[in-house]
């Protein structure tokens, strides 16, 4: 089967999450707390579920959380370059800038999961736990160059930081889930999934930014850095460094992801653009739908 096949019922859940925030009238604070159970219960669950289950070598994951962070270093030079290309005022640069490297852990675990089961889950898992502190500490330091405000403080209170790093205790002390426990997680694993998916499509937002031409040619530039130069250089550096099989398939699947709504969130709590951060997200999601089964196949190819 192709991996746009596999894919569809995925982006088919993100479709129906947009159809149902608009079609039926459960309100801002429903969707609030889906997305809340989800981040703070279910994808935890999912990960610690998952890490539990698969036998980890951490030496042989090296490259792959190299490459990871290579692909992300390759999106924030890219990212860089929006400032004087498009001649954005500063704050507007620091909001979007976060765009070209932040990553969609809810669609990203969820496709890990069709692509390569629950060793891809695990896998992406640590992916996670290392890129989501340089994601955020980076991003807050271009929104705040006078400080880190409030970011170790979001770090510590990370929920899919902590279950990485509780899975993987708990793995490498060879702890074995007892049957109702491991029912219990997999309950909650199963119900992430949809979940996760139903919210991400609530969250899209596609507001004109035709009447902001400069900040649109930004917004189109980052789209493009985040759909296809950082998976091109996840491929590249991946491929350099021996990877092959889940660990390429886990490190392209990664640096394919659109940006994460995380990225809206912060740019509005620091008094950046959330509108533009809101359109490239929306637009990167929507996109996806075409790029990640396409970068997902040339390395099952």
């Amino acid at each position: 089967m192709s991996t746009a096949l596999l894919l569809l019922p995925d982006f088919v859940l993100i479709l129906l999450g947009f159809a149902l925030r608009r079609w039926m009238s459960l309100g801002d604070h429903f969707w609030a707390g889906v997305e809340k159970l989800v981040y703070f219960i279910l994808f935890p669950a999912l990960l610690i579920n998952a890490i539990l289950k698969t036998r980890l070598d951490l030496a042989a994951a090296a490259p792959l959380l190299a490459t990871a962070l290579g692909a992300m270093a390759a999106g924030m030079a890219l990212a860089w370059l929006a400032r004087p290309l498009f001649g954005l005022r500063p704050m507007v640069f620091a909001s979007i800038f976060q765009c070209g490297y932040r990553f969609n852990s809810y669609i990203g675990l969820a496709a890990a999961g069709l692509l390569f089961g629950t060793p891809g889950i695990a896998a992406l898992g640590l992916v996670i736990g290392l890129a989501v502190p340089v994601a955020n500490l980076s991003s807050v330091w271009m929104l705040a160059r006078h400080g880190e405000t409030g970011v170790w403080r979001e770090l510590l209170r990370n929920p899919l930081i902590w279950a990485t790093l509780v899975g993987l205790a708990l793995n490498l002390a060879g702890f074995e889930a007892p049957r109702p426990l491991a029912t219990f997680l997999g309950r909650l694993a199963d119900a992430s999934i949809a979940l996760g998916l139903l919210a991400v499509g609530a969250a899209l937002r596609l507001q004109g930014q035709a009447d902001r031409p400069g900040i649109l040619g930004a917004s189109l530039y980052l789209s493009a850095v985040k759909l296809a130069a950082v998976p091109l250089a996840a491929l590249l550096i991946g491929r350099g460094l021996g990877l092959d099989g889940l660990y390429l398939g886990v490190a392209v699947l990664f640096a394919a992801l659109p940006t994460a709504s995380s990225a809206y969130i912060l740019a509005m709590r620091m008094g950046g653009d959330g509108r533009a951060v809101a359109w490239i997200i929306s637009a990167t999601t929507l996109a996806s739908m075409l790029t990640l089964p396409l970068w997902t196949g040339v390395v099952a190819g």
